[in-house]
């Protein structure tokens, strides 16, 4: 990238069409992971589940390849730090998978939902991102690094949190060795099942999110990693935290959200562009498939459910560092055990939710 006059703008460049392949695919294979859990919950139908698992599958594989390889460090991301948050990551991941069945997706569905013409998407792209915004520099992060990320609840290691550094298995041989049996774990459970193997959308959507993941690693810890023209200095350029990042909408909301306001002094990076990409890429699809349609809330209690669950998409999005996608697919991609404890959070807090809506509207009726 050193021949390259502004490698910021062709990383932010490159997030925006990965995100735009991304949000074509989800719409047209209804790729949705909260409707993954709602399936399961609800219809024992482990179908679009597996088209989630299997782009963690593969994400886990591209991105720790790129690292054998030495297209990218796993060091230089924010999932991988030693410090390890495990109660922000279990609350924040719960906050959001409730948060998530209120608002009836989740963030990258969300935008999914906007490209095709659903205004309920508008109203929970701006609390989500005005909530994220205030967790991340406003006064609810007082509550967080005080309560959920306090000395108490935060565990510090030497190296870092990765599964094999944990296991004392740091080295690069060894990372890609355990990366190897845990996509081959997985893959084998994804693909064990016949009707899923007969899935084209299902397995056409795993294979997306899975490569536009790694391919966000490679763009902006490979392409985007240089001199910065301003202090001289190597550095990622092109991403929000100066690390290198791949998929997630949670954090490029808020960053959205400030770019809008402040924009004379903020500048377009990867995780904003891909905002914009899924929401064109989605909108293309819709278009071209006749599918784009109006939609609004039906009641005054519909909108307020999905307000609330908006809310607390982008507190719990922010407070665990990530989505359905920037922790359990991007996060888990690079092995970190908080990625782990945010995407089984994240599944329990939608699960537990639907059960409840359940049982509430079982004892209504």
């Amino acid at each position: 990238m050193d021949t390259v006059e502004n490698p910021a703008l062709v990383v932010a460049w490159l997030g925006f069409f990965l995100a735009l392949i991304f949000g074509y695919v989800a719409n047209k294979t209804s790729f949705c992971t909260m409707g993954a859990v709602s399936d399961v919950v609800n219809m024992s139908d482990w179908g679009r589940m597996r088209a989630w698992l299997l782009g963690i599958g593969l994400a886990i594989l591209g991105t720790n390849l790129l690292v054998y390889y030495n297209y990218m460090d796993v060091g230089q991301t924010y999932y991988t730090r030693g410090t390890i948050h495990w109660f922000a990551a279990l609350v924040g991941g719960i906050t959001f998978g409730v948060g998530m069945t209120l608002a009836g997706g989740c963030g990258q569905r969300t935008l999914v939902r906007l490209g095709g013409g659903n205004l309920k998407s508008v109203v929970v792209f701006l609390f989500l991102g005005y909530t994220a915004l205030v967790t991340m520099n406003g006064i609810l992060r007082i509550f967080v690094d005080g309560v959920l990320r306090a000395d108490i609840f935060t565990i510090h290691v030497d190296g870092l949190q990765t599964l094999p550094s944990l296991l004392g298995m740091a080295d690069k041989t060894s990372q890609l060795g355990v990366a190897i049996v845990l996509a081959l774990l997985i893959l084998a459970f994804v693909f064990a099942n016949k009707e899923f193997r007969h899935s084209r959308d299902n397995i056409l959507a795993g294979l997306v999110v899975g490569l536009v993941v790694a391919g966000g690693w490679y763009v902006t810890g490979y392409l985007g990693f240089g001199e910065d023209p301003e202090t001289m200095e190597l550095t990622y350029l092109g991403t929000d935290s100066r690390l290198a990042e791949s998929m997630t909408f949670v954090g490029p909301l808020a960053y959205v959200m400030d770019l809008w306001a402040y924009w004379r002094d903020k500048r377009i990076t990867f995780g904003v562009a891909s905002v914009f990409g899924v929401v064109l890429g989605s909108f293309i699809y819709s278009v071209y498939s006749r599918s784009f349609r109006w939609e609004y809330f039906n009641s005054p209690q519909d909108m307020f459910r999905h307000i609330i669950g908006a809310v607390l998409m982008g507190f719990g999005g922010i407070t665990a560092m990530g989505c359905t996608i920037g922790q359990a697919v991007t996060g888990v991609s690079t092995l970190a055990l908080s990625s782990f404890i945010v995407f089984f959070g994240i599944v329990a807090g939608s699960a537990i939710t639907m059960k409840v809506q359940y049982y509430l509207m079982m004892r209504d009726a």
